[in-house]
Parts: structure tokens; C-alpha cells; sequence
């Protein structure tokens, strides 16, 4: 196994973490490094602000986008575990109104790992209106046969593991997020922003008109950017129904950061997401048992992906390695079995957060200047293969 010494992970890492900023156009950014359940590295470094007035400092806050789903995954997971329910399990079970237009023999492992087909929405409702959003989803068509391949579902998924959730519990994830594992462990991280909080919050900024990140069809091809801004495609569908909140820079405005959104909505430190999948990495004691973190690390789905057109691999709530890809999401070491490899959720523009149970490491890496990527791009990549060199 890897270990990583404090002093000369440093070495690596400081010098790329300063060209991000110097060579590469970051703005403020911050990246966390875990081994053996302990903080090896912390780097932080620029702005909050465009205006460059506000430092970025340690406690720093910031939105994380889907990576968000990796912890609502996580919670839906521990609630599954502690009512002793298999995530082969039909959904309709737990949620009868689910089981319209032909969706009742979708089990919570599709749900989980997108195949349940459900990544667009066919009506219009409004984000904000979280009924509307669940009655939509309840009387949805699937987009294609569930378990018939799968999807990035992008808003959708959100909002289908958050009901699930509330329906066994009677909580949804954000309070769930809260009172299990955010509050028990210290963790800077919510989903739902309280007011008191936003003075620490780093302005999130859309990637620079004309500026194409070196990266960005590294990982999705040029037909997904394409039919990305083509309406009517199941990309864009998929990343704006239900409808609302599509501007980046409508998530700065305090009321809808307060918004419990599980697809996106998170906001947080790169220090507490790292330490968040530290647990991951390092077994899942004493929140997850050693089934659950199965439910985690194995691969359900590998193929190509019909939203991102790009080979993916998803386990329960997790994105893995994709078989097929020579495109690594989480750096270019790992080695077979992909099975057990490293598990983790990236979010748009550029923050990633990942554990990998092999070598007992967890990463995060988060920032406010978005990249014209979906998927993770070369600023937090470089870091990632500079640990595993």
C-alpha cells in the first residue's frame, strides 16, 4: 500500500496546486488529502472574490455541485442499512406511487446507479416545488427501458433518493445529512446553507466566455457539448428539468443556496469532504458496515453513457472508473480489479472528491471558477496523479 509522507506530498503538490492559479486561471481553490483516516495536506490559495478583495482562507466555504450526490448517496445508503433493506428491493415497495407508467420493477440498485431511466422529465415544473417535482417523477415514462444500459441524471437524481429517503425515515437527506453525519463528525458541509453561514461563502463564477478548458472533451465528447445546448436532446433535458436555477450565478444569491438541493445544492470545505470519504476509504467504521460499503465500491453499471456519450461506471450512488475509458475521472493509477478501486462523486467545473479503499487516501478538491467541463478536468487531475506517482 501507498504511504504518503506529509513533507514530500507537499513538495508534489504545492508547486501544480500555484500553477493552477498562475497558469491555469483559478481563482480561489482549495484541496485536501487524507490517509489512514488523518488530514496528510491542506492547500488553500487565492480569491472569494473576482474583485480579488476577499482571500480565500481555511474556513472557506464553497459550493460543491453533484458532488453533493456522493454524500445524499451516502446517506440513502446508511438508511437502507439501519432498516435492514437490500438495494435490490423494488422502489415501488418503499414508494407505491412510484410504480406508475412502467416503472414498478425498478429496484433501488438501478435508482442508484442511473438506469432507472428517469433523467428527463416530460413535464415543466419548477425546482422549488419539491411535490410537484416527486408527483412528476411518479408519473414519468422512463426515457428508456430501466436497466436497459444508463444516464447521468444530472437534477432528476436528487430528488428521487431524497423521497426514497423520506419515505423509510421520514426525513429528508439534508436533515439526514445533518443529524447522522455533519453534526456527529464537525463537518463544514451542508445542503441547505443557513443564513448565518453565507459571510463565508465563495462567489461561484461561470466558465469565461471563449475560454475552453484544455480539458473539456477529455472526458465527455464533442457530441455531448453539442447536444448540450441543443434543446430537445436528453442532454439537455437531463440538465435542466426539472426547470429553475440553470444561471450559475443565481446559486450566489443566499435564498437559493438555503435550498435543499440534493443534485447540487451542497456547499462546504474541501477539508470536511475529505474527511467525509477518509471514512470511505478507510472502511466505513462506525457508520457503515462492511455490506454497505460493498453497496459502494462495487460496480452496477459500466458502458456507455446516454446523456454524457461517454463510457461511466456507476456502483450505488458512486461514479467508478469505466471499464472501456482510458479517460481516468479519478487520475490515471488505478490498476485492476476495477472493482475495488477508488469510488467518488466529481461536480461541474471542476471539483472532485474521491476514496479509495485500496490505499486507504481520500481527496477533495474544490473551487469558485467554474471550467466548461462536466466531468473532473486537469487542475485537480494533476494532484491526483502527483500523490499516486
Amino acid at each position: 500500500m501507498i504511504q504518503l509522507h506529509p513533507d514530500i506530498l507537499r513538495a508534489r503538490l504545492e508547486p501544480l496546486f500555484q500553477e493552477n492559479f498562475e497558469k491555469f486561471g483559478e481563482l480561489g481553490a482549495a484541496v485536501s488529502v487524507w490517509q489512514n483516516g488523518k488530514a496528510i495536506l491542506d492547500l488553500h490559495g487565492g480569491f472569494r472574490d473576482a474583485r480579488r478583495q476577499q482571500p480565500w482562507t481555511d474556513d472557506t466555504l464553497v459550493l460543491i455541485w453533484s458532488a453533493t450526490k456522493g454524500l445524499g448517496s451516502a446517506c440513502l445508503l446508511h438508511v437502507l442499512q439501519e432498516h435492514k433493506i437490500d438495494i435490490e428491493r423494488r422502489v415501488a415497495e418503499l414508494w407505491p406511487e412510484f410504480a406508475q407508467a412502467g416503472k414498478d420493477n425498478i429496484t433501488l440498485a438501478q435508482l442508484l446507479s442511473h438506469q432507472a431511466g428517469l433523467a428527463a422529465l416530460d413535464r415543466q415544473v419548477d425546482i422549488f416545488d419539491y411535490p410537484a417535482v416527486i408527483d412528476a417523477l411518479e408519473k414519468q415514462k422512463p426515457n428508456w427501458r430501466p436497466g436497459d444500459g444508463h444516464g447521468y441524471h444530472a437534477r432528476t437524481f436528487g430528488f428521487l433518493i431524497d423521497e426514497v429517503a423520506r419515505r423509510i425515515a421520514g426525513v429528508r437527506i439534508p436533515e439526514y445529512w445533518r443529524t447522522t453525519f455533519a453534526g456527529p463528525l464537525a463537518l463544514d458541509i451542508w445542503i441547505g446553507l443557513p443564513e448565518s453561514e453565507n459571510h463565508r461563502v465563495a462567489t461561484m463564477y461561470a466558465a469565461k466566455a471563449g475560454k475552453t478548458a484544455q480539458s473539456q472533451t477529455r472526458y465527455c465528447g464533442s457530441e455531448f457539448y453539442r447536444d448540450l445546448a441543443t434543446p430537445g436532446t436528453l442532454a439537455r433535458r437531463a440538465f435542466s428539468s426539472p426547470r429553475g436555477l440553470e444561471a450559475v450565478s443565481a446559486m450566489n444569491k443566499p435564498e437559493n443556496r438555503a435550498q435543499s438541493f440534493v443534485s447540487f445544492g451542497g456547499i462546504g470545505s474541501a477539508n470536511s469532504l475529505g474527511k467525509f470519504y477518509s471514512i470511505l476509504a478507510d472502511g466505513g467504521a462506525p457508520f457503515f458496515t462492511e455490506r454497505t460499503m460493498r453497496w459502494m465500491m462495487t460496480t452496477l453499471t459500466d458502458g456507455m453513457d446516454r446523456v454524457f456519450q461517454t463510457p461511466t461506471a456507476f456502483s450505488a450512488g458512486f461514479m467508478k472508473e469505466a471499464r472501456d475509458s482510458t479517460k481516468k475521472i479519478f487520475g490515471g493509477f488505478t490498476k485492476p480489479p476495477v472493482r475495488v478501486g477508488p469510488f467518488g462523486h466529481p461536480g461541474a467545473g471542476g471539483s472532485d472528491a474521491f476514496a479509495d479503499p485500496q490505499s486507504r487516501i481520500s481527496f477533495a478538491y474544490l473551487m469558485n471558477q467554474m471550467e466548461q467541463t462536466i466531468l473532473p478536468n486537469d487542475k485537480s487531475l494533476r494532484l491526483v496523479d502527483a500523490i499516486y506517482q
